[in-house]
């Protein structure tokens, strides 16, 4: 049998979102939808850091009646030296059902006791950060009552 290939990755940034009530659109055939319009936030890391462009980005939240959650986000980041960056990523977000309805009151929870992983593409035409169309990434998340946290890695 052949050794398993390694998974190795490098850690991109901390993204760190800011967001606005959600707006309850209500169940629907694939869990109840509610949208969350991001206003801003900021990315730091070893190579990039910048801020979350506001107006445009959102989450489009679907939630499970045991209150896992799917995650689909669209951001554009502006990098420091001006170029923009495409983000969007999918993730899960699940946990015992006393956990979620303490995160779904906006508590404060101790990231340990929920599972919240992404799944994480970039894109931009600027040059100098061309080498984000090229890779994956993949993200942990937390959800403190100031707003969503993820620790961004790519995939080497």
């Amino acid at each position: 049998m052949d050794t398993p290939l390694p998974l190795h990755t490098d850690f991109l940034f901390r993204l760190s979102l800011t967001v606005d009530a959600p707006q309850m659109v209500g169940p629907t055939r694939s869990g109840a939808l509610r949208i969350v319009p991001v206003t801003g936030g900021t990315f730091a890391g070893p190579r990039l850091r910048g801020e979350v462009v506001a107006g445009g980005a959102g989450d489009w939240l679907r939630v499970e009646p045991d209150g896992t959650t799917h995650l689909d986000v669209r951001l554009t980041l502006r990098e420091s030296g001006g170029g923009l960056i495409y983000c969007q990523y999918t993730g899960l977000r699940a946990g015992p059902p006393a956990v979620m309805e303490r995160l779904g009151r906006g508590e404060a929870v101790d990231p340990a006791e929920y599972y919240f992983r992404t799944a994480v593409r970039l894109e931009t035409g600027a040059a100098d950060l061309a080498w984000l169309n090229r890779m994956l990434a993949v993200g942990v998340g937390q959800r403190p009552p100031t707003g969503p946290v993820y620790d961004i890695y790519a995939i080497l």
